[in-house]
């Protein structure tokens, strides 16, 4: 009887926790734009000012790093800025094309550690009520199900042979 109530708490916890993912991915990717927005901002106007002078984008670099050690700490961040530009451009586009159900399969592009914990800080959990909510209730109620059963199935066989062998061992 504990075990099934286990098993059942289990199911719960994992319907709980997997209902939660389609709101969190959909926070995630709004605040992955507001960053690609704000980075965009940044690497078109350094972009502008080299245009300005005549330079590419790896010219310009290339001559902040020529700049002393202020220029070259400068290029060091831009250069870090706009690789990271690109990368979260990429996890947008890439999560902005799918769906709920598909973000899950993506969930790698949810990788942003500095945008994952600002969603985590201010994501509330709610009682989900749209239809991928339920899916992912349903699909965590059984993931939990099943973990916990067969947990369960592996303590029961493992307390069975240590009664068959004090059994044997008493006959």
């Amino acid at each position: 009887m504990f075990l099934r109530v286990l098993t059942l708490a289990g199911g719960l916890t994992g319907a709980a926790g997997l209902s939660q993912f389609p709101e969190f991915s959909q926070q995630y990717v709004q605040r992955l734009g507001g960053a690609v927005d704000e980075l965009s901002r940044f690497v078109d106007e350094f972009d502008a000012d080299a245009a300005g002078l005549g330079l590419s984008r790896a010219a310009a670099l290339a001559d902040l790093e020529a700049g002393g050690a202020m220029g070259a700490a400068r290029a060091d961040t831009m250069g870090r800025v706009i690789a990271r530009h690109a990368r979260l451009s990429e996890d947008l586009q890439v999560l902005e094309a799918a769906g709920p159900f598909t973000r899950l399969h993506r969930v790698g592009h949810l990788g942003d550690a500095e945008i994952a914990a600002k969603v985590w800080q201010a994501y509330r959990p709610a009682l989900p009520l749209t239809f991928e909510g339920v899916v992912f209730a349903g699909a965590g109620f059984l993931g939990g199900l099943a973990a916990v059963g067969g947990l369960g199935g592996i303590v029961r066989r493992l307390a069975g042979r240590r009664k068959a062998a004090s059994a044997a061992r008493a006959a």
